[in-house]
């Protein structure tokens, strides 16, 4: 017989890759004629994220995570995708209990069908959702010009005692300031490569003046880990993600990555005064940042608020350029508009940090 040579490694992985991708689209085509549990009609609607399909269906959500692989997560398995589902319910239950209503299995029929909790094998899972009214996002009310003060209190309620709950996890100090440093080495790997239409001398500039910062506030981070200040938060408190509804909701918490959720309140909450602030509504942030610090009887020198917002700012706006490094189409002005803006966010943050010599006190 003719010697035939065994498929590589990398062959073998790009023909697993295949295989999802099709049995993916299958799933998609799928849950695209989808009904409402009413068994009326309903129009779906599909939106397409970076690692998810979502399926609005009525007044319930579908959500099918994408087989895909990165630094960070690796979902090409079925176990993966099934904890992953799983680990989305359960830890969002915690500030959406009402929202997220379990986790459903696809599963194919002995006709080569596909059903929604069915006797057949699972081939993939899906997490089921209630539908949040967009009109009471956070974003959108802001887009709006109109958010009631008394909507924010009860959102800083609501984090204030959810922070206060979680018990602080075994952190090393040393270990939290040093994730500052890590991120920061990618922040820079990223925002000054040459292929970006980006001042390079500018940015450099920026990130040294943030790193010199760094340096001098690394005792001052040690102690708020130190203190037991640091707890499994959201990881992603964006506008997008609040419903100021009564109670308020928040949702699609960062689910993959347990070092991600770990953050200093202060932290996550002058994220989401960033977001804000770049919507046009600048005023949530400094009330976030008072109200939460009264509430939770934690005052945070301004400083560090200054510290966490550039931090925040570098970040996305690396995650914006990161975007352009995927393969397929890219939207390239949109991402580099919105790199910049965050540039401008942090230079504005760090500004207010004073300069190296200042050393802005730990207390």
């Amino acid at each position: 017989m003719p010697h035939q040579d065994m498929p590589s490694e990398h062959e073998t992985a790009q023909d697993n890759m295949d295989s999802l991708a099709v049995e993916t689209a299958q799933l998609v085509a799928f849950l695209r004629s989808l009904k409402a549990n009413s068994g009326t009609s309903a129009t779906i609607e599909v939106k397409e994220t970076h690692k998810s399909w979502v399926f609005l269906v009525g007044d319930e959500v579908y959500k099918l995570k994408k087989p895909v692989r990165d630094h960070l997560q690796d979902l090409t398995t079925l176990s993966a995708r099934e904890t992953n589902a799983r680990n989305e319910v359960r830890l969002n239950r915690r500030l959406a209990p009402n929202v997220y209503l379990g986790v459903a299995a696809v599963t194919r029929c002995r006709d080569g069908g596909i059903e929604v909790d069915g006797r057949g094998a699972t081939i993939d899972w899906l997490v089921h959702m209630r539908r949040v009214p967009e009109e009471f996002m956070l974003d959108q009310m802001i887009l709006r010009g109109h958010v009631p003060e008394e909507r924010i209190g009860a959102l800083i309620d609501l984090m204030a005692e959810f922070y206060q709950q979680l018990p602080s996890p075994s952190l090393n100090p040393k270990d939290y300031a040093a994730h500052f440093e890590r991120e920061q080495l990618e922040n820079r790997r990223v925002l000054t490569m040459s292929q970006f239409p980006l001042d390079r001398q500018q940015v450099t500039a920026l990130l040294d003046a943030f790193d010199d910062r760094l340096n001098l506030l690394r005792e001052l981070l040690e102690n708020r880990a130190g203190e037991g200040k640091i707890v499994e938060g959201h990881g992603d408190l964006r506008p997008e993600h609040v419903c100021l509804r009564d109670p308020p909701l928040i949702i699609d918490c960062l689910e993959f990555n347990l070092g991600l959720r770990l953050v200093d309140p202060h932290d996550e909450l002058s994220y989401l005064g960033l977001e804000c602030g770049l919507l046009g509504a600048q005023w949530i942030s400094e009330r976030l940042t008072s109200g939460y610090a009264q509430r939770a009887h934690d005052p945070c020198p301004k400083h560090l608020i200054s510290f966490y917002t550039a931090y925040r700012a570098f970040l996305r706006a690396r995650l914006c350029l990161a975007h352009l490094l995927d393969p397929g189409p890219q939207e390239v002005s949109k991402w580099i508009s919105k790199a910049q803006s965050y540039l401008v966010a942090a230079e504005l943050a760090v500004l207010s940090l004073g300069k190296p010599e200042d050393r802005p006190s730990n207390h």
